[in-house]
């Protein structure tokens, strides 16, 4: 099986507030960039709508037969997705405090994508230091940031070896 690895990250400017999202998926020799900006979110809304977005291009894109590893600095995503989705799917998205859960759209959003990139792939979820100097996390939090931040971001698409050059 051939590798895909993406890091998203997500931005919210006053939370809520002006926000964006990032991400970056390198793989088969091939890097490309997404991301976009929204108005009136969360930083946790824009972390899940990256995670959401990335996947959705593999959807798009009918990738299959990768391992495809996501990374994110956000813990109440990781944590979400690779433990907490389950037990709240099964309690009416309750949270074990019978409150509601936060952001149910995005985390249902994500499962429904999540499922269909998993028929063809095997997924893996993991948590990854942010601001730690990893290029290309740092990258999906330049490109959240740029969104948030009402800039204009060029967004790659192209040969990995083009990509990030220093």
């Amino acid at each position: 099986m051939r590798e895909l690895s993406i890091y998203t990250d997500g931005s919210s400017l006053g939370n809520p507030g002006k926000g964006g999202w990032g991400a970056v998926l390198i793989g088969n020799k091939q890097a490309l960039e997404i991301g976009d900006k929204a108005d009136d979110v969360t930083n946790n809304q824009m972390e899940l709508l990256a995670v959401y977005k990335a996947l959705e291009q593999i959807a798009e894109l009918s990738i299959s037969d990768y391992v495809i590893t996501l990374y994110s600095d956000s813990a109440y995503v990781v944590n979400g997705l690779n433990d907490w989705v389950f037990g709240w799917e099964k309690n009416g998205w309750k949270k074990s405090d019978k409150k509601p859960v936060l952001n149910k759209d995005l985390w249902e959003d994500i499962q429904r994508v999540r499922s269909f990139v998993e028929s063809d792939n095997k997924l893996f979820l993991e948590h990854i230091k942010a601001h730690a100097g990893h290029r290309h996390n740092e990258r999906a939090d330049d490109i959240a940031r740029g969104f948030a931040e009402g800039e204009k971001i060029e967004l790659f698409t192209g040969s990995q070896k083009d990509y990030l050059q220093d």
